[in-house]
């Protein structure tokens, strides 16, 4: 039985694994020692199969039915749902280290509290894309700085004059040009933050490794009822597309019982012990 750190874990596992490489080597490595996060490549292979297998399934869907809407409207929708599981586990995430934190023992939730840092920052980079859109786009539009403010300002260092003019038209354009580039970026930035923040779980494994199995679950099987409530994207036979529907939940589900039972009987992994009770 390997005890080493694993070097690529939940986080680091599907086909973004690059993008999810280097956010997390910007926001840092908190993650729990090597007895609490063995390493396991069935379990990673596990999870890249079924992620493969998923979008296989979900592209063969899309190929061989009509859209029950316009394109535009299918991809606001996807982007819809990425949010909705944003959302989701991002109260999930809270809820379950508020209780890791509540039902260990009082050396468990020192070691819990120190590893916060991982989904705070999480929370943070996330954060920071809709910020960069908020602030560029009013920048653009002008109601964060008008020509008015720049020339009462220039006016009040170097006095009325054409050069003020000229130094306010210039801080327009540069300042015009620079929002449009951060609200350029900050679309796709906020788009795969988001991913990695949904396919790492907000980066519960680093407070524990059982964190994402549990909350798993309760990510796909609200992103199904929210599908439900929505009406499905594509024009296919009930069978095919509650079966396709179904096929997410239940392979998550039936994954994360897998994946706690093997941590349990091959390393000794409990909720139980992990609480240290």
């Amino acid at each position: 039985m390997s005890t080493a750190r694993p070097q690529a874990d939940r986080e680091a596992t599907g086909p973004f694994a690059a993008a999810d490489a280097f956010f997390r080597a910007c926001m840092g490595s908190h993650a729990p020692d090597a007895d609490e996060r063995p390493v396991d490549p069935l379990i990673g292979r596990m999870q890249i199969g079924r992620t493969l297998l998923g979008l296989g399934g979900a592209v063969w869907l899309v190929l061989a039915y009509p859209l029950s809407s316009g394109r535009e409207e299918f991809v606001l929708g996807k982007i819809a749902e990425l949010g909705m599981a944003c959302a989701v586990l991002l109260a999930g995430s809270v809820l379950g280290i508020a209780a890791f934190l509540a039902a260990g023992t009082p050396e468990r939730r020192r070691a819990f509290a120190r590893r916060l840092s991982g989904p705070l920052v999480c929370v943070l980079a996330l954060a920071l894309g809709p910020a960069l859109f908020w602030l560029s786009l009013s920048t653009v539009k002008g109601d964060l700085v008008g020509e008015v403010e720049l020339v009462d300002f220039y006016s009040s260092l170097l006095g009325r004059g054409i050069l003020c003019s000229v130094l306010s038209f210039l801080t327009l354009v540069v300042g015009c040009l620079l929002a449009v580039a951060v609200l350029i970026v900050s679309v796709p930035y906020t788009i795969v933050t988001a991913y990695v923040c949904v396919s790492s779980c907000f980066r519960a494994s680093d407070v524990h490794q059982l964190l994402p199995a549990l909350l798993s679950p309760l990510l796909v099987w609200s992103l199904f009822a929210f599908q439900l409530f929505n009406g499905p994207d594509v024009a296919a036979p009930p069978e095919v597309l509650y079966t396709f529907l179904l096929g997410g939940p239940l392979s998550v589900t039936a994954l994360s019982i897998w994946e706690v039972r093997r941590l349990r009987t091959h390393y000794g992994i409990t909720l139980r012990s992990a609480l240290g009770r």
